[in-house]
């Protein structure tokens, strides 16, 4: 198994334990990590049975705006910023993500941020014979999950954690 860590993040797969497919045939990410993973496995060209994506970074119904204030206040208080971050991926939950915790500078944020999902690569996927896990909670802060669900729902099995944030815990 392969796993992409999320922005802000490493080491963090302990957190999908329950969700993970260990098998060696299997790539996963979270967040970010999930716009690795795809990128990954459409260059791939070994075999893959499965890519699991824990709450991926989707941010193509955000605004302009809404992009450039992220990065700014990311400048201006890297630290902060990512304070507050984590406290919104914890979210509905009461844990403690520091331990998980790595830097991230602008490029990745940018990434996070910028991506667009392109439904012909998830297609590609999908006819390579690779099935495609989409993990999402519902009490996501950090993406809009009815808005993520909606457009990885075509591509494979979505699962809509009710309770689940961010990180997928719940309260």
């Amino acid at each position: 198994m392969s796993f992409f860590s999320g922005f802000g993040f490493c080491h963090e797969e302990k957190l999908f334990e329950n969700y993970l497919d260990k098998s060696e045939y299997c790539i996963s990410g979270f967040s970010l990590g999930a716009i690795k993973a795809v990128e990954y496995a459409l260059g791939y060209k070994f075999r893959i049975d499965k890519l699991q994506l824990f709450s991926p970074a989707y941010f193509m119904d955000k605004s302009e705006s809404f992009k450039r204030a992220q990065l700014h206040y990311f400048q201006k208080q890297p630290q902060e910023y990512i304070q507050t971050f984590m406290k919104n991926v914890a979210y509905p939950a009461k844990i403690d993500l520091s331990i998980y915790s790595c830097e991230s500078d602008k490029k990745d944020l940018e990434k996070l941020l910028y991506y667009q999902w392109k439904e012909e690569d998830l297609q590609e996927i999908v006819t390579r014979g690779i099935n495609i896990e989409v993990y999402i909670g519902a009490k996501d802060k950090i993406i809009n999950p009815q808005k993520a669900r909606d457009f990885f729902l075509p591509y494979g099995s979505v699962y809509f954690i009710k309770e689940g944030g961010h990180c997928l815990w719940t309260s």
